[in-house]
């Protein structure tokens, strides 16, 4: 249903909250709010009524697209200077064109430098079409442009080819726009923005055209515009852009016009990714069909050839093209002017004309006006490309990208070994053109999408609207809870959840919810408030027993509640009496944070404790390995030293009060040493247990104590220890009895708490828990890769349940210079709500500040323990299955011995009845854990969600960072019982049939060579190529089975935004220093990185600085002190503190990222061209890697052709 309908949460439980206002609802008669507007259309399926997702959500253009759209776009390209990240200068000849190059947005350009996908997209197949669909899909049918195979030549260079492209993309949507009626659509949304956006297929008038350049257009055009139509002959080509993929109109004839009939093909309304919403329709890749012989992937263009590995290579198609088609000045082209409308952008499509057809692709970069129509006629514009296209697109047909083409004569099959489909080798065009691949910035751009969600969210984020979705967690925004759970403790995947179970299976899109228990918040936002129900404890539903909230019902004048989640009626406890006033709702509504609010927290009575008895405060034991690599790396000596100042900041609730936990220490190699702190002895005592086959404590009086009492034996401790330790030379270790030392001394004070591990190498002195080692690189790749994820033994995962049922949450600090299986060691720390950091190779040079700051903070974050969290449901769903580090011994209860302010917990629901659209879906997360200060409290987390009986709404209002964060825990938990093939094939089979489903049953009827995006999933594929590449499903050979189990367990707990910068790191251009506001980033693609930048690089858990070899001396000076680039030396992790704006703002900007991640990120500077470029590339994971995975327009093609199978 609309999210914008649903009345505000609380008006049913009583008066609307002052500001509950529909945050960013424009009236749905208005159209889709401006954020969504580029939905424009209503997806065929949905009346255009129906709101976006949430205003929140909507592609960011909004009407039509705002100007500021593009501009992010933009900015990248153009503006960055020496940035690439817009087209390549045109002098210099990019290798890979599209990279750099904005998003034209209008023309897709697809066809653009990579031929590969373009022709996948290809035109849409016309009759003839067909045929070379295939072939088609090579956009290139046209004849090559004069400028080359690949790229158009820049405008004024390039021949017409540009046109194709340009003109295409441009076309494309525009077609749309006089279509606009014709639309294929169906009208556009209500709103006129809306449906000028609706043309999201075509391009949006200049004016609209919000994303302009700076959007992504790839989206939409993206696959249309994959060739460049040839020059004016090209007309084949037609536009180029895949959008069109009917036969091209001749040249005289419009193109426009032909769009409009059903096809569309964009559907006007979205984007070519379409992100529209729900329209989707956009076909906005639309493409011919890739010919059905590819190879795995489709491979777009020819070049699959050199793609090894599924998809086939970005780059040029192999033969078929020379490489230099792509080459050539196609950058430019490839930035679609500013004004041209993106391809994503929502607003009308620009009138035809408007992007001259060499222009658009020209005009990536160029300014829209020059090109009118005609565009420079450069050689690029060859014949104003055709006269009928405007703007040099061909004409589509029926709003197909181009019309039909053959293959192009120089390209290779449209995909790699295939010959050419259907079409005639020959095509239309020349061979010497050569299908262009298909422009990366005509294809969904994830940074557009962060930037317009940025610029959409101007006011606080207000939860009173059930059914809202929140801003993207990459935006900054305020949250003021009004009835529902923050998005900081809550995400889910969708937020109008399916009516039926069978809509749910037909769609495939996760239901789940990540939750974030304990979550800390920004200052300017309060805590949850702490509410005191006294001896009665509090008031719970008496059949499902799920705790008093905004969604009980007072009735019968308040003496009764009815329960929201079952629907029960309870009696109110006198004490908790309270009228009604005349809408129903207590008089005190406002004044209770569990009437009104979605999080807060109760006290819990006694009741609510481990056998009946208020918990002793916790404990933290240091358990120190002082075997011979422990003692010489450092580590010893670094923890001992740090932990005499570390003492001084254990948790506390109240900054003014002492902290109540009490601390032990333990040392150990094959034998464990206890230590009796006790303060009434004037030097510690050391007892030795070497019986490690059955572990006790030696001793109860002395081991756990105060810090303030016992601080000066405590400090003689730590500075014997290493002195101690320091000439050893025992190099076997023991783990199980540490974990089993810590777990008996707690029980021996029964209370729970914390060990902290430092722990070097593997266990394989003789001792419970005995390891050996098992890494084999023949199994890589094989069914029995899986054994290597288990645990060797069964031991630790007996051992952790016995420290759950204690309250005992283990961290591990690992300092491994060799395999140590880290599989089985992190058994423990998982399985008890700790965790695992992992210092491979640890240098006390380098590394000492990255393991400090993780320790200080490990040490300081507020905990709560013997935690247990229960999901409880409104009637129709029920949560079924949990990820993340807990144990459970049933179907319902999460045990955490530890939970922090750092993990999550990702729930997923299924249906076991039906919901209803009045009612919504009710979720209510309740966690009883002991505070730090030895307080027995449960949080309480509720969420309302809207439901929904129409698949278009679903689709509107999902949350593609959270079903990435979902879809990876699901994938990476799979890889204990399944080949990691089969699991990424999983993987790319679920999102080709939300994909697909979204095509069937919302789209705009097109061609079935246009991809088209749901606007809010328009990232899923870019994103979901980022999980099928991760070092856990598809690892290089320098890729360790200890990095690979040691990230499957850091990501089982991560919360959305640690998921998303993981996944797709984040690139920012170091190109303008000014204060205050961060440089746009740029996309992950080394096609983005110009000679001249800096640029840094964050994933949340590594940091680097990029230097370009020809980066101004000044600036060399400002940041390194040196004025050579051959001076900077690559070891550095650390900036040198300078005295200048530019050292400042740098350093301010790194401290900044660290700040907003739960793991210190160590610095690496990276050299152009220096080895350590390996490593960093890895991140940049919009291109191939170097293990086999695709590129991000690789897979889109691959994603294009299994969705057309599973439509097929």
């Amino acid at each position: 249903m609309n999210v914008n309908q649903h009345t505000p949460m609380a008006s049913p439980y009583g008066q609307p909250q002052p500001g509950y206002g529909q945050p960013g609802y424009a009236p749905l008669d208005g159209g889709y709010p401006a954020p969504y507007a580029p939905y424009n259309g209503p997806a065929s399926a949905y009346q255009p009524g129906a709101p976006p997702q949430g205003p929140a959500r909507g592609p960011p253009t909004s009407g039509a697209p705002p100007v500021s759209a593009p501009q992010p776009y933009n900015q990248y390209s153009h503006s960055q200077g020496d940035m690439q990240n817009g087209p390549p200068p045109m002098t210099q000849a990019p290798p890979r064109p599209a990279a750099s190059q904005q998003y034209n947005q209008g023309a897709v350009n697809l066809s653009g430098p990579q031929p590969s996908y373009p022709q996948h997209y290809g035109p849409q197949p016309s009759m003839q079409q067909v045929t070379n669909q295939m072939t088609g899909m090579q956009i290139t049918s046209g004849p090559p442009t004069p400028a080359g195979p690949g790229y158009a030549p820049p405008h004024s260079s390039q021949p017409p080819v540009n046109t194709a492209y340009s003109a295409a993309p441009p076309h494309s949507y525009t077609q749309a726009p006089p279509p606009a009626s014709s639309a294929p659509t169906q009208p556009p949304p209500p709103s006129g923005p809306a449906a000028s956006q609706q043309y999201y297929g075509g391009p949006p008038p200049p004016s609209q055209q919000p994303f302009n350049s700076s959007l992504p257009p790839t989206s939409q055009q993206p696959f249309a515009s994959p060739a460049p139509p040839p020059p004016s002959s090209q007309q084949t080509f037609p536009p180029s852009s895949s959008s069109y993929s009917g036969p091209a109109p001749t040249p005289g004839q419009a193109p426009a016009p032909p769009v409009s009939p059903p096809q569309q093909s964009f559907p006007p309304t979205q984007p070519p990714f379409s992100s529209a919403p729900p329209p989707a329709s956009h076909p906005a890749f639309v493409s011919g069909p890739p010919p059905p012989a590819q190879g795995s992937f489709p491979p777009r263009a020819a070049p699959p050839s050199s793609q090894p590995g599924s998809f086939p290579p970005p780059g040029p198609p192999p033969i078929s093209m020379p490489p230099g088609q792509y080459q050539g000045p196609m950058p430019p082209q490839q930035q679609p002017p500013p004004s041209q409308p993106s391809p994503y952008h929502s607003g009308p499509p620009p009138p035809r004309v408007q992007m001259p057809p060499t222009s658009m692709a020209q005009s990536n970069h160029l300014p829209p006006g020059p090109q009118g129509p005609p565009g420079p006629l450069g050689p690029m514009q060859q014949p104003p490309s055709q006269p009928g296209m405007q703007g040099g697109y061909p004409p589509q047909q029926n709003g197909a990208f181009g019309q039909v083409r053959g293959p192009q004569p120089g390209y290779a099959g449209p995909y790699p070994g295939q010959p050419n489909y259907g079409a005639p080798a020959t095509a239309p065009a020349p061979a010497p053109a050569a299908q262009k691949r298909l422009d990366p910035d005509s294809i969904p751009s994830p940074i557009q999408v962060i930037e317009d969600d940025k610029v959409k969210t101007t006011e606080p984020f207000t939860t009173g609207v059930r059914g809202q979705a929140p801003p993207l967690v990459t935006t900054n925004f305020q949250v003021k809870d009004q009835g529902n759970a923050s998005p900081r403790f809550v995400r889910c995947t969708a937020y109008n959840m399916p009516c039926t179970a069978d809509m749910a299976k037909q769609s495939q899109v996760p239901l789940a919810a990540v939750i974030k228990p304990l979550a800390t918040l920004p200052p300017d936002e309060t805590p949850p408030y702490l509410v005191d129900h006294g001896e009665g404890g509090p008031i719970r539903c008496n059949r499902c027993k799920a705790y008093m909230c905004p969604y009980m019902q007072f009735i019968e004048g308040g003496r009764r509640f009815q329960c929201g989640f079952c629907s029960c009626v309870t009696e109110v406890p006198p004490h908790y009496f309270q009228h009604l006033d005349h809408t129903g709702k207590r008089v005190d509504c406002y004044d209770r944070p569990e009437l009104s609010l979605g999080s807060y927290e109760f006290m819990a009575t006694v009741d609510y404790c481990k056998n009946n008895k208020i918990p002793q405060p916790p404990a933290f034991i240091f358990l120190i390995d002082v075997s011979y690599n422990a003692v010489k790396s450092g580590m010893v000596n670094i923890v001992c030293e740090e932990l005499k100042t570390l003492l001084d900041y254990l948790p506390r609730e109240n900054p003014e009060m002492d902290s109540v936990v009490r601390v032990g220490f333990v040392t150990y190699n094959k034998v464990l040493h206890f230590y009796n702190v006790k303060a009434s002895l004037a030097q510690p005592q050391m007892l030795v247990v070497s019986d490690v086959s059955d572990m006790f404590v030696p001793l109860l009086d002395g081991f756990l104590v105060n810090v303030n009492e016992s601080r000066l034996v405590i400090e003689s401790l730590l500075d014997q220890i290493p002195e101690m330790f320091a000439e050893t030379r025992e190099t076997e270790t023991v783990f199980g009895p540490v974990i089993q030392a810590g777990l008996e001394a707690l029980k021996a004070a029964d209370c729970s708490g914390k060990l902290f591990v430092f722990h070097s190498s593997l266990p394989i002195a003789e001792a419970p828990g005995k390891l050996k080692n098992r890494e084999d690189k023949k199994l890589i790749g094989t069914d029995k890769e899986k054994s290597l994820f288990q645990p060797q033994v069964a031991f630790y995962n007996t051992l952790a349940k016995e420290c759950v049922a204690q309250g005992c949450c283990v961290d591990l600090f690992l300092f491994p210079n060799q395999y140590v299986d880290v599989a089985t060691l992190g058994v423990v720390p998982v399985s008890t709500g700790g965790s695992v950091y992992k210092y491979t190779y640890f240098q006390a040079q380098s590394d000492t500040e990255r393991f400090l700051n993780d320790l200080r903070r490990d040490v300081q974050k507020l905990v709560g323990f013997d935690a247990v969290m229960r999901v409880r449901t409104s009637t129709g769903i029920r949560a079924t299955d949990f990820f993340g580090s807990f144990f459970m011994s049933n179907t319902t209860d999460v045990e955490l011995a530890g939970l922090d302010c750092d993990k999550a917990v990702t729930v997923e629901f299924k249906h076991d009845d039906k919901l209803s659209e009045e009612t919504g879906a009710l979720m209510q997360c309740a966690v009883l854990y002991t505070s730090c200060s030895g307080q027995r409290r449960l949080r309480v987390h509720n969420m309302a969600v809207n439901c929904c009986s129409q698949l278009a709404d679903l689709y509107r209002n999902c949350e593609t960072d959270t079903i990435i964060n979902f879809l990876s825990k699901y994938a990476f938990r799979g890889l204990l019982s399944n080949p990691t093939k089969a699991v990424r094939d999983t993987l790319i089979n679920q999102c080709a049939q939300i994909l697909a489903c979204y095509r069937k049953n919302c789209a705009s009827p097109s061609s079935a060579g246009q991809l088209i995006l749901p606007e809010c999933m328009k990232l899923l594929p870019v994103y979901l190529n980022c999980v099928l590449k991760s070092d856990v499903l598809m690892p290089g050979a320098d890729v360790s089975l200890d990095d690979r189990a040691y990230l499957r367990q850091l990501i089982s707990c991560m919360d959305v935004a640690e998921s998303h910068v993981f996944f797709y790191p984040r690139l920012l251009p170091l190109t303008k220093f000014e204060s205050g506001s961060l440089p746009v980033a740029v996309r992950d693609s080394e096609e983005r990185l110009s000679k001249g930048g800096l640029y840094v690089l964050e994933t949340g858990l590594h940091l680097f600085l990029w230097v370009g070899a020809s980066v101004q001396q000044e600036l060399l000076v400002n940041i390194f002190g040196t004025p050579s680039f051959s001076q900077i030396d690559p070891s550095l992790t650390s900036l040198p503190v300078l005295d200048n704006p530019f050292s400042q703002r740098l350093r301010e900007i790194i401290e900044s990222f660290r700040a907003q991640r739960s793991r210190y990120m160590k610095l690496m500077v990276v050299k152009q061209e220096d080895k350590s470029e390996l490593i960093f590339r890895h991140f940049l994971v919009e291109d191939k890697s170097a293990s086999g995975g695709a590129s991000y327009v690789d897979f889109l093609c691959h994603m294009h052709k299994e969705i057309r199978q599973l439509l097929s």
